[in-house]
């Protein structure tokens, strides 16, 4: 019995995600790297799209194995689970590969990874699913909730608790199936050692297909492949970003020689945007909780051939009297239940639960009281997130307000900036207050909003 090796990779990868709860990336790293050796670009290929696209489709899988299985699924083997969704997978969304293939290799590895009755298992079920399994969930009329959640393959809580909010049921819609598109990689140009031309150039002779960004210093890159390993990623001409995030560090619009502080800085995406800002001549002091991940942001600095980032382990709920009214300009990314980033991270739809919002809206204003207190009187704050609910973010703004009178919104206008292309973002800002984009084709989602010190 021959084994697919693409397949099996990918099984190992999904089983791993599943039982370790790890993430779908990381892993997938890891296990490539591991099997570099065996594996073709084809092979390459086949392996992230199984492991991306189960991880994104999985409740939607699950649905389907339901219909078909007189098993619960917690009775099933973990091994059993993944091998039917990867097979599902190829069979429902993958039109290139003949159900006949996905088919027989789910079974075959169902022989080596399961008992004896295992295949028959999985035979019997796939070879009943068919594309049909999948469009029949669009005709889900008594429970909307319900379809969206199972056609989108979204936890049923989220679309609940945007419903709460007051979200139109069309708009909530809209954001589940924009979850799922397929991200192209956005980067951020490093003008510190090169210009936006010369580095498309660079990418066009490697047949990469580049366009313009939203924001004057990004590129969107189409079939662009092991992107760090690139030359010119190793050599610091660029970092991968997408534009909603590099968004904050224009909004909050440092200058030469402020001291400024980011102060949940890790991988350093924001940090390093704006030592580019800033002509790398600032004071920037970029905190995070854990040392590895203050490692990232020291690499991403050395690369970017930045020095101007001073980096420490710190936690920003606790107040330190060394840092009072000692920055001009503030940025706070603060964690967060990551939902406007479905589409590059959908693990996160399974490794977030209800509860944790109470969590992390806690961290997240006592993130905001406590550094606040290190802004300078006339100094500005950004408040940013990479999600779309009101409890992490307009919520947080009101209640610090209420209980911080010393500090004021500032007023968010960017329809005279230089940059003609920056308007795109006009049409997300909300009572000129902040500003809420919400997963599209061209950006996450995400959240900001500038205060004043008075």
């Amino acid at each position: 019995m021959m084994i697919d090796k693409a397949r099996e990779v990918a099984l190992k990868i999904l089983y791993k995600i599943d039982v370790d709860n790890a993430y779908s990336n990381i892993v997938l790293d890891e296990m490539i790297n591991q099997n570099k050796n065996k594996l073709n670009e084809k092979d390459i290929g086949l392996i992230s799209e199984i492991v991306y696209g189960v991880t994104t489709w999985r409740l939607t899988l699950d649905t389907i194995i339901k219909k078909y299985s007189k098993i619960r699924l917690k009775k099933i083997s973990p091994w059993i689970l993944n091998i039917l969704r990867m097979s599902i997978y190829q069979i429902v969304f993958l039109d290139k590969i003949p159900k006949s293939a996905a088919v027989n290799e789910g079974v075959n590895l169902s022989k080596r990874y399961g008992h004896k009755s295992s295949s028959g298992f999985v035979n019997a079920i796939l070879r009943r699913v068919t594309k049909q399994d999948y469009e029949e969930l669009f005709n889900i009329e008594k429970n909307v909730e319900e379809r969206i959640s199972k056609t989108y393959s979204i936890p049923e809580w989220i679309i609940q608790e945007l419903k709460q909010e007051g979200m139109e049921i069309n708009k909530i819609e809209d954001i589940c199936k924009n979850s799922n598109i397929r991200p192209k990689v956005s980067i951020r140009v490093n003008t510190l050692k090169t210009t936006k031309e010369k580095l498309k150039n660079r990418l066009l002779e490697k047949q990469i297909n580049v366009e313009d960004g939203i924001l004057e210093d990004f590129l969107i890159l189409d079939k662009a492949k092991n992107i760090e390993n690139m030359k010119e990623f190793k050599d610091g001409l660029f970092t991968v970003q997408d534009e909603a995030a590099g968004l904050t560090a224009l909004i909050l619009n440092p200058k030469k020689e402020e001291k400024i502080l980011d102060a949940c800085s890790s991988p350093g995406g924001k940090t390093t945007y704006i030592a580019q800002i800033v002509d790398n001549n600032a004071e920037i002091e970029a905190w995070d909780l854990h040392e590895s991940r203050i490692k990232l942001v020291e690499q991403n600095a050395n690369r970017l051939g930045i020095d101007i980032i001073k980096t420490k382990v710190n936690d920003a709920t606790k107040y330190k009297e060394e840092y009072f009214e000692k920055f001009d300009k503030i940025l706070l990314d603060v964690p967060c239940l990551g939902l406007g980033v479905l589409k590059r991270k959908p693990d996160i739809k399974w490794q977030r639960n209800q509860e944790d919002i109470d969590t992390i809206s806690k961290i997240q204003y006592e993130i905001l009281n406590t550094c606040s207190k290190y802004l300078k009187q006339g100094g500005e704050l950004v408040y940013s997130t990479c999600s779309i609910l009101d409890k992490e973010n307009k919520d947080i703004i009101s209640k610090f307000l209420k209980e911080n009178n010393n500090f004021e919104i500032e007023k968010i206008d960017i329809s005279k900036h230089e940059n003609k292309n920056y308007n795109y973002f006009e049409k997300y800002i909300v009572d000129n207050k902040f500003i809420q984009v919400y997963q599209n084709e061209k950006t996450d989602g995400f959240f900001i909003c500038k205060l004043k010190k008075l």
